[in-house]
């Protein structure tokens, strides 16, 4: 099989090109391309403390196979600054005023943020803290996909930032901030951040133990958005369970 393979920044210098075509076994991996490329260009060896592969635009690990037609770009560490990131999960403590900065444009009069915070009492239930836990890329890919249903269903919003925390949090403390900003305040701002948290709780892989005086225990779901959401309407997308749980009440 064949694959193109595209060069960047020191990579680039050192092969004198910024593109070639490789021929590889069928089943090999990007590991085996790396190789076959440094016994053809030797000169590869040692540019870079560590190189990168992404395979059609994703980033991949050294044993990810290849198949015809791939496309695989190898590359040094980025350089510069740390990026914005609009959706993340996080185990340090959250600013609201932080993420509100991350959507704060130059044509946007309006910006509103939510906050979920850990509450100290639930009914007759007195909370210790909570914990947190989460699939850390899938459930930041599914905080960035309800970006994108904000802004189908909002066209005027400029932008969402969404931030989790994981771990301990104590009573007080700010587990997830949202904040939506748009160049009006009628844009749907006060709707999408609303949106944004029912969605959270609904189809982002995160978890929370509820820890009293008395025992801890998972707060489990299913969630999907209240009917009080305003402009509610079924969403594209619910994750279905690959197993199902049955309990006595329940069989």
């Amino acid at each position: 099989m064949e694959v193109q393979v595209r060069f960047f920044a020191s990579l680039r210098e050192a092969a004198g090109t910024d593109r070639v075509t490789i021929s590889l076994d069928n089943g090999a991996t990007v590991k085996d391309l790396v190789a076959r490329l440094h016994e053809q260009i030797p000169e590869l060896k040692g540019v870079a403390g560590a190189i990168y592969a992404a395979v059609n635009d994703r980033y991949v690990s050294p044993d990810t196979p290849l198949q015809e037609g791939d496309q695989v770009a190898l590359f040094p560490p980025v350089s510069g600054g740390e990026a914005v990131k609009m959706f993340e999960v996080t185990a340090s403590p959250i600013s609201m005023d932080e993420v509100a900065a991350r959507v704060n444009k130059p044509n946007c009069g309006a910006i509103v943020t939510f906050a979920g915070v850990v509450r100290g009492i639930t009914g007759e239930m007195e909370t210790d803290h909570l914990e947190y836990e989460a699939y850390k890329e899938m459930a930041e890919r599914m905080l960035a996909q309800i970006g994108e249903e904000i802004k189908e269903r909002w066209p005027k919003i400029e932008s969402v930032a969404i931030v989790h925390r994981v771990g301990r949090m104590e009573v007080g403390e700010a587990s997830v901030v949202i904040a939506v900003s748009s160049p009006h305040r009628g844009d749907g701002v006060f709707e999408a951040c609303r949106y944004a948290i029912e969605r959270l709780k609904a189809i982002v892989p995160i978890w929370k133990k509820e820890v009293l005086a008395t025992g801890a225990y998972w707060v489990e779901g299913p969630r999907h958005p209240e009917e009080g959401t305003p402009d509610k309407v079924p969403p594209a997308f619910q994750p279905t369970p690959i197993v199902e749980r049955y309990n006595d009440d329940n069989p």
